[in-house]
């Protein structure tokens, strides 16, 4: 699994793209915004999209999903406990993001879940706490976390749909997978399950 990466939207959200290097098949985490740039790089990267993923509905991270599916025919998948949080009008307010076209997704993930394209696979786990609906996506020693945990972070639970207790057993459950596993977050760099086991102070009290 090759893995490239886009900073998008004024959250600095990370868009992650996924391509089989045999198929040329991929897969989009997050299109948050600037869908012409991501497409730039899907036909740089020379593969053709099957599954865009929403790791949780907040706008930030979802709002270039629709525009992304229009351009590639690629199905919208995301937990359903988020899809009315990505429809949200009074928190696009919150988060001073315009009103955008409603999010149907196309598929329902959940916990155990297997997501396939090419060589590709992923299993969903639900970890809510940032968000209901919140997922990270684990497979071939990667973990896309969202906004669960990020490199000397962890995401926010006062948002609407945020819980503290939620978040505290959804972090238990990513920080004790292989420690070697590489961390990509839904924002700044990436990190390893090692790494904040150790060194994330935000953990600290917390599991």
């Amino acid at each position: 699994m090759l893995v490239e990466s886009l900073v998008v939207g004024t959250f600095g959200v990370n868009c992650y793209l996924l391509a089989c290097p045999e198929t040329k098949k991929g897969i989009v985490i997050d299109p948050g915004d600037e869908v012409q740039r991501i497409l730039e790089k899907i036909g740089q990267m020379n593969i053709n999209i099957e599954k865009i993923i929403l790791t949780h509905g907040h706008p930030d991270h979802s709002s270039g999903a629709n525009a992304l599916k229009e351009a590639t025919g690629a199905p919208i998948m995301m937990h359903k406990s988020d899809v009315a949080t990505a429809n949200d009008r009074l928190l696009r307010m919150l988060l001073g993001m315009p009103e955008g076209t409603k999010i149907e997704p196309d598929g329902l993930i959940d916990e155990g879940d297997k997501i396939s394209v090419g060589s590709i696979e992923l299993e969903v786990l639900h970890t809510p706490g940032h968000s209901r609906g919140s997922i990270c996506l684990s497979g071939d020693g990667v973990l896309f976390s969202g906004d669960l945990l990020f490199a000397g972070g962890i995401g926010r639970c006062d948002l609407p749909g945020g819980n503290e207790k939620q978040m505290i057993e959804s972090l238990k459950k990513v920080t004790q997978m292989d420690p070697e596993i590489t961390v990509y977050p839904g924002h700044g760099p990436f990190t390893t399950i090692e790494a904040e086991s150790r060194g994330n102070n935000y953990l600290n009290g917390w599991i």
